[in-house]
Order: C-alpha cells, then structure tokens, then sequence
C-alpha cells in the first residue's frame, strides 16, 4: 500500500511510520506467541494492541490528507480493525484467566 503513495515529504513520513507500526504488530504477535508467562504475553499482547491502534491513526491520515482513495484504505482498515479486536479479546481473556493479573 504504501508504495502507490504519492513522492512527496508528507506521504513519505506516512509510509515509514505506517511500515514502522505495522510490522510492529506482526513481530510483537509473535513475541507474544513465545511470551514465558500470562503477564509476559498480555504485556506483549498490549504492545500489539498499541501498534494496531497507530496504524488505525496513520491510515486515518492518509484518508484525511487525500493521499489515497478511501476504497483502496478500506481493505487495511478491516485488516488492521479485526487484528485490534482479536488483540483486545485475547487480552480480556488471559487477565480474566490468570488469577495474578486480574484488577
């Protein structure tokens, strides 16, 4: 996606940051997958759910700034949308199962 972004100063600051927290997402996922306990995987969980909402926040700008069509976000804004929820459930579910990290 980020390479049919227009060369400019202000789409090329939108796509590292979009390329930086997106892949954020996918290498703390799988940190989490090897976490060594419940905290240790809802702190990394946390992490990804963090990353997710970021690049929700820069594909929201490039929407804002007309730098793409809205239709050619949509697809990346389900995507990234479903990974937030499935995070936030997954985090829900650890601390409501791990006695330790209940509030």
């Amino acid at each position: 996606m980020t390479e049919v972004l227009p060369k400019n100063r202000v789409a090329n600051i939108f796509a590292k940051q979009i390329i930086r927290s997106a892949t954020s997402v996918g290498a703390n996922y799988r940190a989490a997958c090897r976490a060594k306990s419940t905290a240790d995987m809802v702190a990394k969980l946390a992490i990804v759910e963090e990353e997710s909402d970021e690049t929700l926040y820069w594909l929201e700008l490039i929407a804002e700034s007309n730098l793409l069509p809205a239709d050619q976000l949509r697809p990346h804004w389900s995507e990234m949308n479903e990974i937030l929820s499935m995070t936030i459930s997954s985090i829900k579910t650890l601390k409501n199962k791990s006695p330790r990290t209940r509030k």
